[in-house]
């Protein structure tokens, strides 16, 4: 099976409410963090790219027909050429919306890290995400707004430069089912459009908000 789907933007643009589309639509399952926080047999796949080692992408993620959300959103470039035929969804969100739901969430958690009682695997992933992404996308300071969202723009508008715009959906959740289902190709379903990942969500899987 492979990738039909690959999401590319990053973590608190709605990646969580993408994946539960994408799975109404048939294109599930949809790999997210949450398959890794699961299946801690995953990390390992990561920690060889955090350290820049070469990976099976086909291998990374067998079963899944789509992907979004860190870590695999970091590696667009590399599903785009693994999976040629496979579309690409950036999800996207207002600046102070991503800001806040970031800081709140992804940044705190990894600034409180080492104080939480997360599993093993879980740490490795989040050390393994502060390589790629903490380090290599924020240069290593997640209380910065301004550099934060100048990143944001900078993954976004490359992106934009580096796909061809056939295979490309920039697209904010908030839109709802019309631009994702024309973009696949498939029939509106009858039903809202779902919305998850609250603050809240997020933290539950973690064993809850150390705030």
């Amino acid at each position: 099976m492979a990738l039909q789907v690959i999401g590319s933007g990053f973590g608190r643009t709605g990646t969580k409410s993408l994946k539960a589309a994408l799975e109404r639509l048939g294109f599930g399952p949809c790999h997210h963090m949450h398959e890794i926080i699961a299946d801690p047999g995953q990390v390992n796949h990561w920690q060889t790219v955090a350290a820049g080692g070469k990976v099976d992408w086909s291998v990374v993620f067998a079963g899944y027909r789509a992907q979004v959300d860190w870590p695999g959103a970091h590696v667009w470039r590399d599903t785009a050429r693994a999976f040629p035929h496979a579309r690409i969804v950036h999800t996207t969100r207002p600046d102070d919306t991503w800001w806040a739901s970031f800081e709140r969430t992804i940044a705190t958690l990894m600034q409180r890290r080492a104080d939480l009682a997360l599993p093993q695997h879980m740490r490795d992933m989040l050390d393994a995400w502060d390589v790629m992404v903490g380090q290599g996308v924020f240069g290593g300071d997640l209380t910065d707004r301004d550099a934060a969202i100048e990143a944001y723009h900078a993954h976004t508008l490359a992106v934009r430069q580096e796909l061809p715009r056939e295979r490309l959906l920039l697209f904010d959740v908030a839109e709802g089912w019309a631009p994702l289902c024309d973009f696949l190709g498939v029939d509106v379903p009858d039903e809202p459009f779902p919305h998850h990942n609250l603050r809240a969500d997020f933290w539950e899987a973690l064993g809850g908000d150390p705030t």
